[in-house]
């Protein structure tokens, strides 16, 4: 493994533990009441998280998996069925993305990209863009969780004085 994509794995992994820790031993009336003016809940973020990131960057973008591809849809409008089913179904996404992204050629152009009703947007150039968008849409809604979470119980993650 390169330094560079040793590096990217690793600042990707601290934030989705980040993500992982804003949630952890919250109850399922936490995870699933509205957070935000917005309407969202934390499990709604979740599945934002896994089905706009993990799901569509980092397994049908990067990896072309048909089974990512089939499941490709708007995150936020996922129905939860349930706090820890989108907790446990962010980590199972992620895993998954974790052994593309270990074995992608990051110089390479994703291996697939939706169409322009999907995604009104131009093919990034290369795998390594894609690696870069879901690292930063992951450290962003960790951001997002860190207030929550204060909002529900006054936990902070990391205060610097």
């Amino acid at each position: 493994m390169t330094r560079e994509r040793s590096l990217l794995l690793d600042h990707l992994e601290a934030e989705r533990n980040h993500v992982l820790a804003a949630v952890d031993g919250l109850d399922e009336a936490n995870l699933t009441r509205t957070i935000a003016l917005s309407g969202w809940s934390i499990a709604q973020l979740l599945n934002h998280l896994t089905y706009d990131d993990e799901i569509f960057w980092g397994n049908a973008i990067i990896g072309g998996d048909q089974e990512a591809i089939g499941l490709i849809q708007d995150g936020w409008k996922v129905p939860v069925t349930s706090g820890d089913e989108a907790v446990e179904l962010y980590r199972h996404w992620a895993r998954r993305a974790d052994a593309v992204l270990a074995e992608v050629d990051l110089d390479a152009p994703p291996r697939w990209w939706p169409s322009e009703e999907v995604f009104p947007f131009p093919p990034f150039a290369d795998a390594r863009q894609c690696l870069f968008r879901l690292l930063l849409e992951t450290a962003t809604h960790a951001g997002h969780l860190d207030m929550a979470r204060e909002g529900i119980d006054g936990h902070q993650h990391l205060v610097v004085n």
